[in-house]
């Protein structure tokens, strides 16, 4: 048992070693060691990216970019109506997903020696590993069409195609394969063979022998006469039922499995097109079919989603919302009788709703809502919603632990009714420091409702266009013959970056373990931490901002609403 175990350890690691060396190759040498490889090779069909990222995960070494499948994917015949740009341009989708090498199905090579230099160069500059073109003449025929009534290229001039193609090549290793079509326009093996050796002679890196038949002996007899003088490929479509073995017995290079994944592709959108059509509902597809997650996987969403974190614009990171929004908004009476303040509709939109669209414009995306009353209507998309069990006997620091798990090193924290200017929250995720609160340094008593929180500060505004660097030294409710002395009004918004949000996790829980906790709000967590010597800035602003206490805010909010 050890030995066998040892054995098989052995040959996972050789198999593991091949596959990274294999990997190291360029696609053009990959190929090329396909067509010389001592032991039979195959590759497999694909016609647009995600068929050829399957076909590199299922394991094949390499990918058949048939001129059938591709055509059909574009929805018009095989008969040269798909422009070559149209698909060159295909390939280079399916050569950017891959590292295994594709080869061309490149029909006639798109017209004459010319065209084929051209051919060349551009398919070399799309990392495309070769290019197999076929005796017939142009516009081209599917072999199965009439294939017996199909005229062949004349030998000489389909060898000038071959020496241009080989001529205009930069990498050594770019093959150029010669299919013929001798068989399948009912010529006899001589002719088959001579037109084999001609191409040969004019430089094709391989030959490949196509027929039409449904047993293999056409192509069996020529692999015996042929004797191995180059590589030789077939495409055993017709000859399916043929045991792979066979082909090894006849020193066969390598198989082109030609059109399997497009017929499946085609079988299975027709089987579930149907059934959704009768039966008008997804009910019994949605389990026979790919998740759309597996589209997301296939598609490098994820990789994606890395790079936002490297790249994003403005050097901005991955920000978290944090919103509460667990009250019910006694001031506002009956209109919030069955649903809370932040639901409560302005112009057709809830406030919470308003909220979000402001975030999103800037790419805040990770939203989450801590709830309380009537928590099961809010259903605004795009938010994850939390529950403060305790809504009724706690304050806002409790709502604030609940969403202590969905706290990131990039954070806000503010109140569920406010409204404001877009500009207030672009320039606050621009704004230097690893807490920093919103003030507004204007003070109207007439225009103010609820119970306003007033911020005391290192420096007043001073009314200029440039930033100032404040310090918040305290918050408190104010009585109107203190307002003299606060700087302005705390608005309920608050900036954290990754020192500022381990500051504010540490502070919740030693709040949390003294007995005032459950009626503590915002404000005494920013004393808290002004206390411990944390430094919270302060971004000025003048206006433009709202939270909705009453009946008469609501009127003021569609203001706000842009």
């Amino acid at each position: 048992m050890d030995i066998q175990k040892t054995s098989l350890l052995t040959l996972a690691q050789s198999e593991i070693e091949n596959s990274k060396s294999q990997m190291s190759l360029s696609k053009f040498s990959q190929l090329r060691q396909l067509l010389e490889s001592p032991q039979l090779e195959f590759i497999m069909e694909a016609h647009n990216g995600i068929s050829a990222r399957i076909v590199e995960e299922a394991g094949f070494k390499g990918i058949w970019a048939s001129g059938l499948a591709v055509s059909a994917q574009y929805g018009v015949r095989d008969n040269n109506e798909a422009s070559w740009t149209q698909v060159v341009e295909m390939l280079e989708f399916m050569s950017d997903v891959t590292n295994i090498p594709i080869l061309l199905d490149g029909d006639t090579g798109y017209g004459n020696f010319n065209n084929m230099r051209r051919l060349v160069r551009k398919l070399e500059q799309r990392g495309i590993a070769g290019v197999c073109i076929e005796d017939k003449l142009f516009p081209k025929t599917n072999s199965f069409i009439n294939g017996s009534r199909q005229a062949l290229a004349d030998i000489d001039e389909f060898c000038g195609k071959i020496k241009a193609g080989k001529d205009s090549q930069t990498h050594a290793d770019f093959c150029i394969i010669a299919r013929l079509e001798a068989l399948i326009a009912g010529w006899d093996l001589s002719e088959a063979l001579r037109r084999a050796e001609a191409y040969h002679a004019a430089g094709a890196d391989a030959i490949l022998i196509h027929s039409k038949s449904s047993r293999p002996d056409q192509v069996l007899a020529f692999a015996k006469e042929w004797a191995g003088r180059s590589p030789l490929v077939i495409i055993p479509t017709k000859y399916y039922s043929t045991a792979t073995d066979v082909f090894r017995k006849a020193q066969i290079n390598l198989v082109i499995w030609a059109n399997h994944m497009i017929r499946a592709a085609v079988a299975s959108m027709q089987a579930i097109a149907r059934e959704v059509q009768a039966s008008e509902t997804l009910i019994n597809i949605e389990d026979d079919i790919a998740p759309v997650k597996e589209i997301f996987r296939l598609q490098g969403a994820d990789e994606l989603l890395e790079a936002e974190k490297r790249y994003f614009s403005n050097g901005r990171h991955h920000i978290q919302a944090i919103v509460l929004a667990a009250t019910r908004g006694q001031e506002l009476a009956g209109l919030t009788l069955d649903k809370p303040k932040v639901m409560l509709p302005l112009g057709g939109k809830p406030l919470l709703r308003l909220l979000v669209d402001k975030f999103k414009k800037l790419s805040i995306n990770d939203i989450t809502v801590v709830a309380g009353y009537k928590a099961q209507t809010i259903n605004v998309a795009g938010t994850k919603v939390i529950c403060n069990p305790d809504y009724a006997t706690t304050g806002e620091l409790a709502s604030l632990a609940c969403a202590q798990d969905s706290f990131a090193d990039e954070m806000l924290i503010l109140y569920g009714d406010l409204l404001f200017r877009s500009y207030i929250l672009r320039d606050l995720l621009e704004c230097p420091g690893e807490i920093v609160a919103v003030v507004d340094s204007v003070i109207n008593c007439k225009s103010v409702s609820g119970s306003p929180d007033y911020a005391y500060c290192s420096v007043r505004d001073d009314l200029s266009i440039f930033g100032q660097d404040v310090n918040l030294l305290h918050i408190s409710k104010a009585t109107e013959t203190q307002l003299g002395n606060s700087c302005g009004r705390w608005i309920g918004m608050l900036r954290l970056r990754t020192q500022g949000r381990k500051w504010v996790s540490e502070a919740l829980n030693e709040l949390q373990t003294r007995s005032e906790f459950n009626n503590l709000g915002l404000p005494e967590l920013c004393n808290y931490l002004i206390e411990q010597g944390k430094p919270i800035k302060v971004l000025y602003i003048r206006g433009n901002w709202l939270d909705v206490n009453s009946l008469d805010d609501l009127d003021l909010a569609f203001q706000l609403k842009q």
